[in-house]
């Protein structure tokens, strides 16, 4: 049965091993102030769960999510808004892989949720955008800094100066997009194949994977390949790695169990 509480919804699909949180907010899927709460309190669930080793997001109806509830930032005193821009980005601090499935427009705080996850699929008409300046705002919930990250200092600093939108396919040839579906319906079916991929896999070697890649990214080379070593030493004394070995060797797919 699926649960519901306020408009964040999660389902679990294959078996429980996929959870699925779906913004559900009439047409443009506003992100409210209590969403921003709710995601990090979906984002507690899941990632306490050991069953789930993937995480799809997507938004119900026509747009992923036209951004934040604007009236409401004048409800919440000064200081209390840093905490909005961390529970928003709970994807980012979670083992699991997160996939953020995006049709229409992806904004705002919309635009920093999918920034805050690793893998990014969308439809050929998915914009984005971080129309902050507009409003004598700036992006505060990661924009500035996991845009520069993925698309360099200077496309980053014209799209949050500019305000102006990024289509589907110029983010697909940036880095931003894994890929790129005509339509929702290749968007669901790409989405099922890198979920059915990853599914395969092993779920500790995802972690592992996912976390290297976070942490040595941002510190210097030597840094990131020792941590890579240190963790593939890691793995080895893992049940997955063995099996993985056994399997090549005896020529069968191998079954996996996290540990």
């Amino acid at each position: 049965m699926p649960l519901t509480g306020g408009d964040i919804r999660l389902e679990r699909s294959h078996d429980g091993r996929v959870a699925n949180l779906t913004l559900d907010h009439g047409r443009f899927n506003i992100v409210t102030m209590e969403t921003r709460a709710l995601m990090a309190e979906r984002f507690a669930e899941i990632d306490a769960d050991p069953r789930v080793a993937v995480v799809v997001i997507r938004g119900e109806g026509e747009h992923f999510t036209s951004g934040g509830d604007i009236a409401g930032f004048m409800e919440v005193e000064p200081f209390d808004l840093t905490d909005l821009g961390q529970d928003i980005t709970a994807p980012a601090r979670s083992p699991k892989p997160v996939i953020t499935a995006v049709d229409g427009y992806c904004f705002g705080v919309g635009f920093e949720l999918a920034l805050s996850t690793d893998i990014r699929l969308a439809t050929a008409r998915s914009e984005f955008a971080l129309p902050e300046m507009r409003l004598g705002m700036m992006p505060g919930s990661g924009g500035t800094q996991r845009l520069a990250r993925l698309i360099g200092l200077s496309r980053a600093k014209y799209h949050v100066l500019t305000a102006e939108r990024i289509q589907a396919q110029q983010a697909l040839d940036w880095g931003l997009l894994a890929s790129v579906s005509e339509d929702r319906d290749g968007l669901e079916a790409e989405v099922e194949r890198v979920v059915s991929t990853m599914l395969g896999y092993s779920p500790v070697a995802l972690r592992t994977a996912k976390e290297v890649l976070d942490r040595g990214v941002d510190g210097p080379l030597s840094t990131g390949v020792e941590l890579e070593r240190k963790s593939y030493s890691m793995l080895r004394a893992t049940h997955d790695f063995a099996e993985g070995v056994a399997a090549f060797t005896e020529k069968r797919a191998p079954v996996f169990e996290g540990r």
